[in-house]
């Protein structure tokens, strides 16, 4: 980790910079991909899927028989921790289904919002070296709650054409029935698209490598919803002579062994802090099985001490970490001045990996500096808001002036029309 001592404003885009991506030379890459599997269909994602992962399955969807047996490829241990985030995430989640009430804004006059659940909606778990089931639960669940009509999955398989077994069992708890065996941007393109296999979504979710992200922006750009920009995982960590070295290395490398291109952050008032947490980060990268990219990754990573509170806070704002760590005596008071963050883990005792996993918030949360303008993976992700609005005779008549004024200012006079027929003759 790089250590920057106070540094100057001037100096903050440098340090808050995340590790840089060839977006461009990646998308001319997807590109051809989308195009042939939009044209083709099964026939290109089974070219694909051959070229990229070894091996195509003859059945993209997963089978009765394969979800029937899960249950047994898997430890009871891990199950029931499975059931209990899934329990905790449905807690969370269910409390933000909100019943509007109608307002109204004039006599007879009444506006009100109707939530309705996207019909369509398509995930993407990725199943290499780190089978995210966990982010499954935190996908699917909410959509579930939010009433989409069709949740369809799709996941890269193994050489044997086997999809992990915890993915499975997850999406069982979780009510998924649609679960496809295909990875890659040739995944993102048949849920956008449709083939004869796989139904054509209206939003599709869910982390992947740069290849998946790409295709997502791109669909995008074909009228496709996505959840929100995605980039490397990436932690902020904010603390104070209070903090834990041994518990802030500890934090920093969990999310470190995600992968090299992730990205921590460490702002310390003093710099004997910050020695410290490198002391414990080499004695703890040495356990980690995945420590060649953790190591990696804290190339790209840096450290900070800031004396004063003001710019400390001002930096970490700026810096709009996806995952936000305070580890400070003052945390509450200093939670509710951070604006731009995914989400916030308050004292010693709130390990970012809790979050990740089963305390029940979503981890599927803006990077790269996106949480200055977006929200985490909420219910509200899988929902629309369609207004709706009743009048009544004595309603239009209280408001046909106001309307009729500004429609004739703007020279829409059709607009006043359809306003002042209705009050003619009647």
């Amino acid at each position: 980790m790089k250590v920057f001592i106070n540094p100057a404003k001037n100096t903050w885009d440098g340090i808050t910079k995340r590790p840089a991506m060839d977006t461009l030379s990646v998308m001319e890459k997807v590109k051809p991909i989308l195009l042939q599997v939009r044209q083709n269909g099964d026939a290109a994602l089974k070219e694909f899927s051959l070229k990229f992962d070894g091996s195509a399955p003859e059945n993209w969807a997963v089978s009765a028989a394969e979800m029937a047996s899960v249950e047994g490829e898997i430890t009871v241990e891990l199950k029931s921790a499975i059931q209990q985030a899934a329990a905790n995430i449905e807690l969370f989640h269910r409390k933000q289904l909100i019943s509007e009430e109608p307002v109204t804004t004039m006599p007879g006059i009444t506006c009100w919002r109707r939530w309705v659940g996207i019909e369509k909606v398509g995930l993407y778990i990725p199943g290499g070296t780190a089978p995210l089931f966990s982010t499954l639960l935190m996908l699917a669940i909410p959509a579930r709650i939010a009433g989409c009509r069709q949740i369809v999955l799709c996941t890269p398989p193994s050489k044997d054409g086997s999809v992990h077994p915890a993915i499975l069992f997850a999406a069982k708890v979780a009510g998924v029935t649609d679960i496809f065996k295909v990875g890659g941007a040739q995944a993102i393109a048949a849920m956008a698209y449709g083939t004869e296999s796989i139904p054509r979504v209206y939003k599709i979710f869910g982390p992947g490598n740069q290849y998946v992200t790409a295709a997502k922006q791109l669909v995008q750009l074909d009228g496709l919803a996505i959840d929100m920009p995605a980039g490397p995982s990436e932690v902020c960590i904010w603390a104070d002579e209070t903090a834990n070295p041994h518990w802030v290395a500890a934090d920093l490398l969990s999310q470190a062994e995600h992968g090299s291109d992730s990205q921590v952050l460490l702002v310390a008032d003093k710099v004997q802090i910050i020695k410290a947490v490198q002391e414990q980060i080499d004695l703890q990268l040495e356990q980690l099985p995945r420590r060649q990219m953790a190591a990696a990754s804290l190339q790209n990573s840096r450290a900070v001490v800031m004396e004063s509170d003001e710019d400390a806070l001002e930096l970490v704002n700026a810096y709009a970490a996806e995952h936000l760590i305070i580890s400070r005596k003052d945390t509450l008071s200093v939670t509710e001045k951070v604006t731009n963050a995914g989400s916030i883990f308050i004292g010693n005792f709130s390990p970012e990996s809790v979050g990740d996993y089963a305390s029940g918030t979503n981890h599927t949360l803006p990077t790269n500096g996106y949480a200055r303008a977006y929200s985490g993976v909420s219910v509200d992700s899988f929902v629309k808001k369609i207004t709706v609005q009743q009048l009544s005779r004595e309603g239009l008549q209280n408001i046909a002036s106001t309307v009729t004024e500004m429609a004739t200012a703007e020279g829409l006079q059709a607009h006043a029309r359809a306003v002042t027929i209705r009050l003619e003759n009647n």
